[in-house]
């Protein structure tokens, strides 16, 4: 892309809510700077499942799946501790099917029905047992993206299935070894990398070709309007003007110390996201005026540490775990051997059991917490990046009894015995009293549904030898920043917005607050406010 000395609307960041930015903005009739950070694209999007959840949306509707505006404003509701504002959710409600309706039409998108996944809180008013509002994406062939292919955060890991195909989305995790070699060859992709690629691909159809290694140091203004950027690329000195307006979509801070520290709630030392989000967008919003919101909140997630498989800059890398704690012959406990929760409930919802505090003892009783689990349990499932069938890895502690596993993890052995001892009883009975595991729709999908019942997920730890992992307290994502108006208006400490910025994705306070609806709750309100930024800006001197 020759660079322009001025355009209409730059777009900072280059995930998904930026790209869907900046494709809304140039369809509006912009001219459009998109801008990026860092040598790569996609950030957190382009590692992640890449899940969309958006309310009656455009394929729940052709399947004729009934949901309403109604249904999903009290799903929220029902959920709400303060930190929803009525105009942004309303926007993304009312916006989102028009914003992935957008984006399938310019080829942004190519989605289908995740099958039966339901929503996070089934007890709520509004909820969707039977799932529709869950999206995955088809799959993705990257040779169409050309040199740019190679660009795509963590492309050198191939995913080529989507994610309906396995466990994560209901499916058997198993393709035709014929088919599986077929994409490996035709170098087809799906989860977040198939939705980065898709709209990396619809952006340059538009000519508008990413600017990488941009460092963006201030934002220009002139009488309070935001006017453009200033920064270096690539050691020279960097500016851009922008006439409509600046759309800050530069990922969440959760990867910087002094922000996570300031701002972020309770203990959490295990990111799954990469190393990229470190809050720049946050510093300009703030250096601008910006009025925060929802800054203690984030996508919570308990994760795993790989210590084999660390970023390529050496920082530590996590990632979630979902089906390990869902599946058969698998519990938490924590430094007392105690179980502490329900462990197949949703990721997001479950750091309220590692956050808990105990003022007596002045700590996070839930931290450490191990995952246990036994040989039945490793000839079945994965744990982590290991599947079934592959060697268990150096990092997972492994031991010949209950007692001496008790030893290496420094744990009470008799109450890990009796612990496990309890827990096996109620996996025979297929009831969990403690913690009611299995009783809700939600905790069967991650479970081994090749069972019947609570089966799924409850089933005895009681064959040798037996293994532990620890479970850190990590998240997807923060999901506190600047608050905006239902037009992604980045609003001043007065309220009112402050003219040419704008803001979407985990730079901003989101306008779901701090609740994770279900699959794809960070995703659908990221899509919907870069739609809704983009146009807004486009629009500012139309």
């Amino acid at each position: 892309m020759q660079l322009m000395e001025t355009v209409d609307v730059i777009v900072l960041g280059c995930g998904a809510a930026g790209m869907t930015a900046a494709l809304a903005a140039h369809e509006a009739g912009a001219s459009v700077a998109l801008i990026e950070r860092f040598d790569r694209i996609g950030g957190t999007a382009a590692i992640s499942g890449g899940v969309i959840w958006v309310p009656d949306n455009p394929r729940q509707r052709a399947a004729g799946m009934a949901d309403s505006r109604e249904e999903a404003l009290a799903y929220f509701k029902a959920l709400d501790h303060g930190d929803l504002v009525d105009e942004t959710l309303e926007a993304f409600v009312d916006q989102g099917p028009e914003a992935l309706g957008f984006l399938e039409d310019t080829g942004a998108l190519k989605v289908a029905l995740l099958e039966g996944y339901p929503d996070y809180y089934l007890d709520r008013p509004g909820a969707k047992a039977e799932g529709g509002r869950a999206l995955d994406h088809d799959l993705f062939a990257l040779g169409d993206l050309g040199e740019w292919a190679g660009r795509i955060t963590a492309i050198e890991e191939p995913k080529p299935m989507m994610l309906r195909e396995t466990p994560l989305g209901g499916g058997s995790g198993v393709v035709a070894p014929e088919e599986l070699q077929r994409r490996m060859g035709n170098n087809e992709r799906g989860f977040g990398q198939a939705m980065v690629a898709r709209l990396l691909k619809a952006c340059l159809e538009r000519g508008i070709e990413p600017i990488l290694n941009v460092e963006t140091r201030k934002l220009l203004r002139d009488n309070g309007r935001v006017t453009g950027i200033e920064g270096a690329r690539a050691g020279e000195e960097f500016s851009l003007n922008a006439r409509s307006g600046v759309i800050i979509s530069t990922g969440g801070f959760e990867w910087d110390e002094d922000k996570r520290q300031t701002f972020l709630r309770g203990p959490m030392d295990a990111p799954a996201s990469p190393p990229t989000a470190r809050g720049e967008g946050l510093d300009l919003a703030m250096a601008a005026g910006a009025r925060l919101g929802n800054m203690t909140q984030a996508w919570w997630a308990p994760t795993l540490v790989t210590p084999d498989m660390p970023w390529p800059n050496g920082e530590q890398r996590a990632q979630p775990v979902l089906i390990e704690r869902t599946v058969p012959h698998s519990l938490l406990v924590n430094s007392k051997a105690e179980r502490f929760c329900n462990e197949a409930a949703n990721y997001s919802a479950l750091a309220g059991a590692f956050h808990q505090f105990d003022p007596q003892t002045y700590e996070y009783p839930n931290l450490p917490a191990w995952l246990i689990f036994d040989e039945n349990y490793v000839e079945r499932y994965p744990i982590g990046p290991r599947l079934p069938g592959q060697p268990v890895p150096d990092w997972v502690i492994r031991a010949d009894s209950l007692e001496e596993l008790a030893s290496k993890l420094d744990v009470p052995a008799a109450k890990l015995g009796a612990t496990v001892a309890r827990f096996n009883g109620h996996a025979k009975k297929g009831v969990d009293p403690d913690f009611e595991r299995g009783k809700s729709a939600y905790d069967h999908f991650y479970g081994d549904r090749s069972r019947e019942g609570s089966a799924v997920t409850l089933g005895e730890i009681e064959r040798a030898p037996f293994y532990a992992v620890e479970i850190r307290m990590g998240l997807l994502g923060t999901n506190g920043g600047a608050r905006t108006d239902g037009s992604a208006r980045i609003l001043g400490h007065d309220g009112q917005p402050i003219s040419g910025l704008y803001g979407a994705g985990n730079a901003i306070a989101c306008p779901t607050g701090g609740i994770y609806a279900g699959a794809g709750g960070t995703l659908g309100p990221a899509l919907t406010f870069g739609y809704i930024a983009g146009r807004s800006a486009a629009r500012a001197n139309a």
